[in-house]
């Protein structure tokens, strides 16, 4: 059987930016694009960025940004059962998201499995 398994999450990206809201949107603009590719691959099959605001400010002139930027994500697996199907699906979450070098993560939710 196919199920969609469902996750929520952040991550923190580290960039330079002009102002708070330039670098909010630039951090939020890489997540989107790296989500976009692993979409285009197959490897996920839906995607939303929810919001970023600002981890860290820079300390110094010429500093980066670390922002923190929330993010859902969802990949389709087979399985027998929605227990099998949330076990497979967070493995396949956690390499699409290691293969995109998509790093510092911190999961806010289980993962959700539902029959496709």
């Amino acid at each position: 059987m196919e199920f969609a398994v469902s996750r929520d999450g952040t991550t923190l990206v580290t960039l330079h930016g002009g102002s708070d809201t330039t670098a909010c949107d630039d951090a939020t603009t890489e997540l989107a694009g790296s989500f976009e590719r692993l979409a285009a691959d197959g490897t996920i099959t839906d995607w939303d960025v929810s919001g970023a605001e600002v981890y860290e400010h820079p300390t110094a002139p010429f500093d980066p940004y670390t922002i923190t930027v929330a993010f859902s994500v969802t990949v389709t697996v087979e399985a027998v059962d929605a227990d099998e199907a949330a076990e497979r699906g967070a493995r396949s979450i956690d390499d699409a998201l290691e293969r995109a070098d998509i790093d510092a993560i911190s999961f806010t939710s289980p993962p959700a499995a539902s029959a496709a």
